[in-house]
């Protein structure tokens, strides 16, 4: 059986070079077998505010129930999302605070410290572009939107292992480089079908 993967772009352009990461990532899986869907931030119709934080769940437009359920169809999720201020783009980070809400990504238990972890049986790859070097990003700056992604929202919620691939620096990429990154991530693809 096909494995199942979800690539969500986290741009909120459509024609970013994020996009075309994600490509690359969704090709080299297709054509390794893997069964695909893909989620465009950029598409999607919501309002991104928590307007009453979590005292009450806010009822999830068409667009983020449908998220949702491509979430639980998935066995491997993968996030291609550029990096801005050191963390992922507003309307991303609005889905994400949008679904993975309590009662569905994780649900605390009478007086247990810990939640129980909804959305377990998944993995997940976190592909993360930015324009420092990815190395300074990681040891001057702390790694800020890989750590809020894997530990504070995936691992909370269930999902390991998530790995992470971090591409910079964009700005100053050639096109050569920048086509030695899509073969990369293209294979990256290919070896998590």
């Amino acid at each position: 059986m096909a494995k199942r993967i979800l690539a969500i772009y986290g741009h909120p352009l459509r024609d970013s070079f994020n996009s075309a990461l994600g490509a690359a990532y969704v090709d080299g899986a297709k054509g390794a077998g893997a069964d695909v869907r893909t989620v465009s931030v950029h598409d999607l119709t919501f309002d991104p505010v928590l307007h009453q934080a979590y005292r009450a769940i806010q009822p999830l437009e068409p667009d983020l129930l449908q998220f949702q359920a491509d979430v639980m169809w998935a066995e491997h999720l993968v996030f291609v999302f550029p990096v801005w201020w050191g963390m992922p783009p507003a309307k991303f980070k609005g889905v994400i605070d949008r679904t993975f809400h309590p009662s569905w990504a994780f649900k605390f238990r009478g007086t247990d410290v810990f939640p129980k972890r909804l959305l377990s049986g998944r993995s997940a790859r976190l592909i993360a572009t930015m324009d420092s070097p990815p190395w300074y990003f990681r040891f001057f700056m702390g790694n800020p939107a890989i750590r809020m992604m894997k530990h504070s929202v995936l691992d909370f919620c269930g999902v390991s292992p998530v790995r992470s691939t971090s591409i910079g620096s964009v700005r100053f990429s050639t096109p050569e480089k920048r086509l030695k990154w899509l073969q990369n991530i293209r294979q990256l693809g290919a070896r998590s079908a």
